[in-house]
């Protein structure tokens, strides 16, 4: 095999690697992005009290595949979005380093960098419509109450928001190009990009150096176990260090607002 040929599957391993990987982590953890996007979305007086109490009312008012409301949307375009990111990671790698494994921080952290502002062309409209997807339970909930007073104490349980007309996210995706152009999928990228930009930067070089660690020269690699933990790790990290921009770019780009809630001009308006 020559070299040009082992470059094309390295690269189409990448891309298949981070499109299972993808799949299978939206499969495992969508409910607990779900509880976040509502948790991250609601103002003043608190719906949910966290995490487990927003999954138990959702499963109660939406049965249980309402905690995979918007699912579709991430199964359909996680595989691009991984296999671009990791790929793009991987390409970085080996541009600013001689053979891609040197450990030099800065140029790992570049090619994060790199990673980051390459993934959002899929992440951007993806999050875009998913957050819609998401939220729409939320909204349903918080209109019937303020509609009703009265039976707000028992909103969460009579299972009418299931009945609540939702959105998909073809017709979403139909209207914002109808009356916004493609620009209105792409709402929020700025917000994306500070997002995903210091994730990549932290997750990647960090990842690299952990799972470094626990190399085996036998086996040529670490052990999965440690890659594993090693992910958990630095995924972890990243995200709380990446959260309150997170916060931002979901209420940035949440098109439907609750009655009292914010409306924000930019980033710096939603972050004040």
């Amino acid at each position: 095999m020559n070299i040009d040929s082992q470059a094309s599957f390295h690269i189409t391993a990448k891309l298949i690697n981070g499109g299972v990987a993808g799949l299978v982590g939206v499969t495992c953890v969508f409910p607990i992005d779900l509880a976040k996007t509502r948790l991250q979305n609601q103002h003043g007086k608190a719906m949910y009290k966290g995490m487990i109490d927003c999954l138990m009312k959702t499963a109660r008012a939406e049965g249980f595949f309402g905690m995979y409301r918007g699912a579709a949307v991430n199964l359909t375009l996680v595989t691009p979005e991984k296999a671009i990111k990791l790929a793009a990671n991987d390409f970085f790698r080996q541009l600013l380093m001689e053979d891609g494994m040197q450990r030099n921080l800065k140029m790992e952290m570049l090619a994060g960098c790199g990673a980051g502002m390459c993934q959002v062309v899929v992440t951007s409209p993806m999050e875009m419509l998913k957050i819609q997807l998401q939220d729409a339970g939320r909204l349903a909930v918080h209109h019937q109450g303020s509609a009703s007073a009265p039976s707000a104490s028992r909103s969460y349980t009579t299972g009418s928001a299931s009945t609540h007309k939702r959105p998909s996210a073809t017709l979403i995706a139909r209207e914002l190009l109808r009356t916004q152009g493609l620009a209105g999928l792409y709402k929020g990228l700025g917000a994306t990009l500070l997002r995903d930009i210091p994730f990549s930067i932290i997750y990647f070089p960090l990842f690299a150096n952990l799972n470094h660690l626990g190399f085996n020269e036998l086996a040529g690699k670490a052990s999965f176990a440690h890659s594993f933990v090693s992910g958990c790790v630095a995924g972890s990290v990243a995200a709380v260090a990446v959260t309150p921009l997170d916060v931002l770019k979901t209420r940035i780009q949440t098109l439907k607002k609750g009655l009292g809630e914010d409306v924000y001009s930019g980033i710096t308006d939603c972050a004040r």
